[in-house]
């Protein structure tokens, strides 16, 4: 299978990523095992996940994703054969956000317990912190760096500007720079990342994995109408795109997927594999049978068309 580097890195992963922000959450622990077990053994090596996840869900308080990835560490005895991608920022609680290097030096330890590992391979920034300056936030990056327990750095949810900056206080100060960016990019959800911060990346060679890759399943195709989305716990992420732009795009992979013998979240998914500077979307799966499923979007071969029919159908 074709690797893609992370960056300027020797990180190499294979083209999906898996979303780990359902384990603790719409995935229990059992399964979660039996999710990260099949991953693996088609080929693939990225998982992702973040110390908030999954925080929202009833009774939880964050850190339940990392935690059962690390228990599936141990039991399995796969942390070599894992790129381990991870975030802090976000709200723990009141006292325990941002990107301060006091937190951020905090965060990592109670990442590294939760995986019941000695290193992340990518640490990325969650969101930006407009209260932390920029130079704070790189340098304590690079100390993590220094220090083994963090091989590459990253972003997410960066605009253009706020990354540049970010980039030339790496480069000021002759310290490693966000090699990643993970933005909401998908075949429906273009706005964000197209146009200055993708010329960004694709300038400065940052690889990038995008989030809601499959719309929170919309570009799955299984939801055509609002009875389709029934109590599924994301419901509102799709029925945002139940609108006369959202049934052309589907209109446009059931055609394109029907040439490939394919699905259209394989198309979808595919599509965005076509991209510049995307190195691996990230797509999450409850079955195993889903995961089967979006893992076949590496052997889907788009040509030019394909990408350009789908290119029109969402813009």
């Amino acid at each position: 299978m074709h690797k893609r580097k992370l960056g300027r890195s020797k990180l190499e992963i294979a083209p999906l990523v898996f979303g780990g922000n359902v384990f603790g959450w719409t995935v229990d622990e059992k399964n979660s095992f039996a999710l990260l077990d099949a991953f693996v053994d088609a080929g693939f090596n990225c998982v992702d996940t973040a110390d908030v996840y999954s925080r929202w869900a009833q009774g939880n308080k964050g850190g339940e994703s990392e935690t059962i990835i690390g228990k599936w560490f141990k039991a399995r005895g796969t942390r070599d054969k894992i790129i381990l991608a991870t975030k802090c920022g976000n709200e723990m609680a009141p006292d325990k956000k941002g990107l301060s290097k006091a937190y951020i030096m905090r965060a990592v330890e109670d990442s590294l317990k939760r995986l019941q590992t000695d290193y992340i391979d990518l640490y990325q920034s969650h969101r930006d912190d407009p209260a932390t300056p920029l130079e704070e936030t790189m340098a304590a990056h690079a100390e993590l760096i220094k220090a083994g327990k963090v091989r590459v750095v990253g972003a997410s949810n960066y605009n253009a500007d706020r990354l540049k900056a970010a980039l030339a206080a790496s480069a000021k100060a002759g310290i490693p720079r966000y090699e990643t960016l993970q933005p909401n990019y998908n075949l429906a959800d273009r706005g964000e990342f197209e146009g200055a911060l993708q010329d960004l990346c694709v300038a400065e060679g940052i690889s990038v994995i995008p989030y809601y890759s499959l719309a929170s399943g919309f570009l799955t195709g299984k939801y055509r109408s609002d009875a389709d989305l029934g109590q599924r716990a994301r419901a509102g992420g799709v029925k945002k795109h139940l609108t006369p732009r959202g049934f052309g795009v589907l209109k446009a992979l059931d055609a394109v997927a029907e040439t490939h013998d394919a699905t259209p979240a394989q198309v979808a998914l595919a599509w965005l594999l076509a991209q510049p500077a995307i190195a691996a979307p990230i797509a999450s799966a409850t079955t195993t049978a889903q995961l089967a499923e979006i893992l076949k979007c590496a052997d889907v071969k788009l040509s030019k068309d394909d990408v350009a029919a789908l290119s029109r159908a969402s813009a």
